[in-house]
């Protein structure tokens, strides 16, 4: 069974000069304890690509020391990492096989370099006696085993943060050692060191690359870091972090329109069945997130209701009916994520990138080939937004007005795109859209939650429950609905000026 640790630590450089410094002087410690010295011996996994380290993953299985096991490190911030731990074992716990496997699609993992490290640790403790941090001081020998040669060593100190401890403590102790000329070190983590001490020699590299030039090479940037955006968070998923559902979901969106939006730039012949594809898993995935929104919002309004209105056991039939639609949802998603189906869309997605079906606009500047297609998606939104709010309150308005959010979400994706090419004007653009998409969204969820209050009502009822509160709630998200498409006609006008204005300056 895999478990999770939040691991802050900081890394430094080692020599006959700069040894350990007595850090019983920085304030807050009571005692340096050592703990003497302990053997190391770690291998690191990756694709023959090296596909994990090009993410900063690291991925070992290392004898010796407390916590001898498998680990998985995801990179968090700079000095942060999540480490997931499994048992000591000869192959590769599936466990931590699926929280790779969007990164490594089908390509097996294999040993690249193999790390043996004497580590003399010490802890500073407080005067309770409590762990402040850990730190070590670890002589360590490299040698690749994979896609390169040769053995490398140096010598490097590592302050680790003890659980739940206050950051700013290593603050204190790095001041301590740059005081002893103890300096941080270049290298993120000893794999990234061992990696680039023994890799093979490179050519020179040509000319440089330089930024996005053409309406394709936008595109194509906006395409890449929202397909990137859905393999990075994948583990997530996995996990169950919160909101890693919904950003997967809004990542398979944007990757959607732009197939829409840009459809001048990119093949949609090729496009168009991907697109398919996204929208599948945005659907499969907006099953936990729907219900999440969902009883989120009910939860929301029953506790705003004064105690004197709620009448039955409503808190207990929501929390019943609530359980028994999350049952066995995060199984589900996961199951997802591990079928042949997301599999061959993450690895289309990969063979688009690399051999993009860009049409003859492509080539053109992205000033004129950009807005054009931005204000194509305005036009639409408009004639949705004015459809809607011809008809008459009830079914057919609530079905419309959710189209039109569904041509909001798309607008605005494509204004974000277009922003690194177009600024300001198109960075306006998307926050005005943005609003109304919120106001839509707040709209149709209002839509959702009547008809899960009259459902609930009705169970109430045929079990002999009173059914007023239920009704209570069903009223206030009329009113709210209500209120909102009128609040919509001003969002949306001042979007359309804005939109307006947006052209002009293009």
């Amino acid at each position: 069974m895999a478990d999770s640790k939040r691991e802050i630590e900081r890394k430094y450089e080692a020599t006959d000069a700069t040894r350990l410094p007595d850090l019983s002087r920085v304030a807050g410690v009571f005692a340096v304890d050592h703990l003497g010295v302990s053997e190391l011996d770690a291998v690191y996994y990756d694709t023959e690509g090296l596909r994990l380290a090009a993410d900063s993953l690291t991925l070992r299985r290392r004898t010796g020391g407390q916590d001898a096991g498998w680990h998985l490190k995801f990179p968090v911030a700079t000095g942060i990492r999540d480490e997931i731990r499994a048992p000591l074992s000869d192959s590769l716990p599936p466990g931590l096989a699926g929280l790779i496997r969007s990164r490594v699609l089908d390509t097996a993992v294999v040993p690249v370099v193999r790390l043996r490290s004497a580590r003399d640790v010490h802890h500073l403790t407080g005067p309770d006696g409590v762990l402040l941090a850990e730190v070590s001081v670890d002589e360590v020998r490299a040698e690749r085993l994979h896609g390169g040669s040769g053995t490398t060593a140096w010598t490097e100190i590592e302050v680790e943060l003890a659980d739940d401890g206050d950051p700013a403590f290593l603050d204190a102790v790095e001041r301590r050692l740059r005081k002893a000329g103890v300096r941080p070190s270049a290298s993120p983590s000893k794999l990234a060191r061992a990696l680039a001490e023994t890799a093979p020699k490179k050519r020179k590299p040509g000319r440089k690359q330089t930024g996005p030039h053409t309406a394709g090479d936008h595109v194509l940037a906006y395409v890449r870091d929202q397909s990137a955006a859905i393999v990075a968070l994948d583990p997530a998923v996995r996990r169950g972090l919160p909101d890693s559902v919904h950003q997967m979901r809004v990542a398979t969106r944007r990757l959607r329109s732009a197939f829409r939006t840009y459809r001048g730039i990119l093949d949609r012949t090729v496009t168009g069945p991907v697109a398919d594809e996204l929208k599948w898993l945005a659907t499969e995935l907006g099953v936990d997130r729907d219900r999440e929104v969902l009883d989120e919002r009910l939860r929301t309004r029953l506790d705003a209701l004064p105690r004197t209105l709620v009448l039955g056991p409503v808190r207990g039939r929501l929390r019943i009916w609530s359980v028994a639609r999350r049952s066995g949802s995060r199984r589900r998603t996961v199951a997802v994520l591990d079928g042949g189906r997301y599999l061959t869309l993450l690895g289309t997605l990969e063979s688009l990138l690399a051999d993009p079906p860009l049409l003859p606009a492509a080539a053109k500047p992205p000033g004129k080939a950009l807005p054009r297609a931005v204000r194509k998606d305005h036009e639409r939104l408009a004639h949705r937004i004015a459809h809607a709010l011809e008809l008459p309150p009830g079914p057919e308005r609530d079905v419309a007005l959710h189209d039109a959010r569904k041509a909001a979400k798309r607008a605005r994706y494509a204004a974000e795109a277009a922003r690194p090419a177009l600024g300001k004007p198109a960075r306006k653009s998307a926050k005005r859209l943005k609003a109304v998409q919120d106001v839509l969204g707040d709209h149709q969820d209002g839509v959702v939650a009547r008809e899960a209050l009259r459902a609930l009502a009705v169970q109430a009822h045929l079990a002999g429950e009173p059914s007023f509160t239920w009704g209570l709630l069903y009223g206030q998200e009329a009113g709210t609905a209500a209120a909102r498409e009128r609040e919509l006609t001003g969002v949306w006008a001042r979007a359309s000026r804005a939109e307006i204005r947006a052209a002009r300056e293009s």
